[in-house]
């Protein structure tokens, strides 16, 4: 492992600057079947799950089998700006999609939903997640004549299903479905009907939800029920493949071969604090693990806050296991511009200030234990450190409700270079001198698994353990390990 000087600052390197809380998030998925406002519906549930990704937003309306379609860069309400938006999408189906690059580039032929329109019939697509043999299958394909109208790996599947030989449609999708490979939840539309598939592992969460009129949803996160008023029914599994049409719900499978490992990260900094995971409230999740993390870290103090949001129900748990009081020292101010998008670090600092502000009168001449749910590249622990320090804390300690990220991801999150992680090149202890902090501490592997409550977790950001093999990632892995 390569370690990097002091005199050689590790925020100084050359790496993505382009982080801004911690990480990227993945994409949203959110269909309707037979609502007669079912572009309307999917309008709410898409601004439901904004959190999954803020680049781009897209619905594909069902209109007794004519697929119509808006797609546009930006947030769902900057996409579908007024009322009109949504009634030239009529139908009683759709599909919708929110999207932050895993990959392909920030243009909007890669905002999804995907319309096809071919000589039979008219299809949908949309993915979260990424797919780790997408490169040797696309030059496949374009090698066999495929013609692309995008760079996202999503669009791939389609080809697939096109290209297949098979005499039944759902059999060229199964076959398409068994030879992409990597984390995928899909929303398919045809004309008749929605489909559902999930990868092998499960890695992405997908449920099905039911409305009091009987019309049946699908999202990403069940916090998306509760906005349109549906019902959960039940989870898409690793290997379905679910078709939801006029007459319900019909689950088939196009592998037996499954081993559920649902991604970790989404109990710890993705999903919803209002979701539920496989039966897991991830709000509950977060507080589980921050009540570990106080028996873990025994550290001496005067209060405990949170780094608004997604660390504030693991700082709740923290102080009451602690008994420390819990106090709001950190404000986000939930109206500023994204940060990322500015062009120097001088307004990427600016930016930071703009969004969290430390409250003086809470942290001034106090301990203070900073409850953060993960440590990406550092750089922003370092501002918040900051801050609090020039805000009158004695001392900050950072109390992480995760274990070191010190390994990429391959199935749809945006760490896929080892060289970006701060875990990866440096010690604990290195790393709380790199951030200002008077300690810092790691909930451990353990603790993280008992606060979610279940082991059927993709853990392989903490130890490099994948749960499939990497494909065209492989060798870039590899190298990455040697440095």
């Amino acid at each position: 492992m390569k370690i990097l000087t002091r005199e050689k600052n590790w925020f100084d390197q050359p790496q993505n600057t382009n982080e801004n809380k911690h990480l990227n998030e993945e994409c949203g998925l959110f269909g309707v079947w037979n609502h007669p406002d079912a572009a309307k519906l999917t309008f709410f549930g898409l601004h439901a799950l904004q959190h999954r990704g803020q680049e781009g937003a897209g619905i594909v309306s069902n209109n007794h089998g004519q697929l119509q379609q808006k797609r546009g860069l930006g947030l769902v309400t900057e996409v579908f700006k007024d009322e009109k938006d949504l009634l030239d999408l009529a139908g009683k189906g759709a599909i919708g999609h929110i999207r932050y690059a895993t990959a392909g580039s920030a243009t909007i032929n890669n905002i999804q939903p995907f319309n096809f329109h071919f000589h039979d019939g008219g299809l949908a697509l949309a993915h979260n997640g990424n797919l780790t043999n997408a490169v040797t299958l696309r030059k496949q394909l374009e090698k066999d004549g495929a013609i692309f109208s995008s760079d996202s790996d999503s669009e791939i599947l389609m080809h697939l299903i096109r290209r297949s030989h098979h005499p039944e449609f759902m059999g060229k999708v199964k076959e398409a479905l068994n030879t992409v490979k990597g984390g995928f939840a899909y929303l398919l539309m045809t004309e008749t009907s929605i489909i559902a598939a999930l990868d092998p592992n499960g890695f992405r969460p997908l449920s099905i939800g039911k409305m009091a009129n009987g019309a049946l949803v699908v999202a990403s996160e069940t916090c998306a029920f509760d906005v349109v008023g549906a019902t959960w029914v039940q989870d898409v599994q690793p290997g379905e493949v679910v078709t939801i049409d006029d007459t319900g719900i019909h689950t088939d499978r196009f592998t037996q071969n499954t081993h559920r490992t649902i991604c970790s990260m989404e109990y710890i900094y993705f999903a919803r604090p209002d979701s539920n995971i496989a039966g897991v409230n991830v709000h509950t999740a977060r507080k589980r693990s921050g009540k570990i993390l106080a028996r873990e870290a025994k550290i001496d103090a005067d209060i405990v806050i949170g780094v608004p949001n997604s660390s504030l129900s693991a700082a709740s748990g923290y102080a009451e296991e602690s008994g420390l009081p819990y106090e709001m020292g950190l404000i986000k101010n939930q109206y500023t511009a994204r940060t990322f998008i500015q062009p120097t670090q001088e307004l990427r600092e600016q930016g930071v200030r703009m969004k969290l502000s430390a409250v003086r009168g809470v942290v001034e001449g106090k301990r203070v234990v900073m409850v953060d749910d993960s440590i990406v590249r550092g750089t922003t622990s370092r501002r918040i450190v900051s801050l609090l320090k020039e805000a009158g804390a004695l001392e900050v300690h950072v109390a992480i409700a995760s274990p070191p990220l010190a390994y990429p991801c391959f199935f749809g999150i945006d760490i896929q270079k080892r060289e970006e992680l701060i875990a990866a090149n440096h010690t604990v202890n290195e790393i709380s001198e790199l951030i200002g902090a008077d300690s810092l501490s790691f909930l451990s592997q353990d603790g993280l698994v008992e606060a979610i409550g279940h082991n059927e977790l993709c853990l392989s950001y903490f130890d490099g353990k994948y749960e499939t093999p990497l494909y065209d990632y492989e060798e870039e892995y590899l190298k990455s390990l040697e440095k």
